[in-house]
């Protein structure tokens, strides 16, 4: 499914505190902080009725083999935790929070992508202070349309919690069920995993093109898994020691010099 957003309808999820981070701001006068606000919002105001965000996401069927994620009749390695968040917790894999194949019961997972207008990304050249304002309330709106179309996944497309009521500020904290973990992240780094999400959903219908590595263009773009289990966490890896990265090259079917450079944690 694709979905698309007016500016407007993405504004109320953008989080602000990623975009201060992004200029520098902390420990900053709050008279800067204000300025910058201000700034922004005149921007977006401009934006509207003239750029839209875009989303496109699909649930599939969905098991575990091992390490494995198999989501859409696509096999997904996935990469374990090199150490647990605490001692006696369990190193964690994303594969986890679907049902294992070996219990015969199908599961379910989601694939989803969000980006923005290309042409959004391409104002402003000839001035090095709004450039760097518009890319940074693109990566913005881009994350923000991930959070509203996870939202409208958790109550109405995939349903798994049609009577969710959460704030801005709780979904900020992460304080719905599940999770939607973005490629090139902590839990997620490897950026080639993109080439096998776009063969699950149609990425170019949302102008989204990868390239050699599986970076995405727009910059402004985001991509990656959403899983309903209510025991779903985010968590970081850590630095992937080599018997992983040989067995995880193995699985990928690619050779470990190449899954290295993808890998941005190693």
């Amino acid at each position: 499914m694709i979905l698309h957003y007016d500016i407007s309808d993405i504004i109320p999820y953008i989080n602000w505190l990623y975009f201060f981070h992004a200029w520098s701001m902390n420990g900053k006068p709050e008279e800067a902080k204000t300025q910058l606000r201000t700034d922004a919002e005149a921007m977006l105001k401009s934006w509207q009725g003239r750029y839209q965000t875009h989303a496109v996401f699909d649930i599939f069927e969905a098991n575990s083999d091992g390490d494995d994620l198999i989501i859409g009749g696509k096999r997904i390695p996935m990469l374990r935790q090199q150490k647990p968040k605490q001692p006696g917790y369990p190193n964690l894999c994303l594969a986890d929070f679907v049902r294992p194949i070996s219990s015969g019961i199908k599961d379910e997972a989601g694939v989803f992508a969000t980006s923005v207008d290309n042409e959004l990304q391409k104002a402003y050249l000839n001035d090095d202070y709004l450039r760097m304002m518009s890319q940074v309330l693109a990566d913005r709106l881009a994350e923000g349309t991930a959070e509203k179309m996870h939202e409208e996944v958790r109550r109405k497309h995939w349903g798994y919690a049609p009577n969710e009521q959460l704030t801005i500020e709780q979904t900020h904290m992460e304080e719905y069920q599940g999770i939607r973990p973005a490629v090139g992240y902590p839990s997620l780094p490897d950026t080639s995993i993109n080439f096998i999400l776009a063969d699950l959903i149609n990425m170019k219908g949302i102008g989204i093109r990868l390239t050699q590595s599986g970076m995405m263009t727009p910059h402004a773009s985001v991509s990656g898994l959403m899983f309903a289990h209510p025991k779903s966490q985010y968590f970081e890896l850590g630095r992937i020691g080599d018997d992983q990265l040989h067995d995880y090259a193995r699985r990928r079917g690619l050779p470990v010099e190449l899954i290295r450079k993808f890998l941005k944690t190693v």
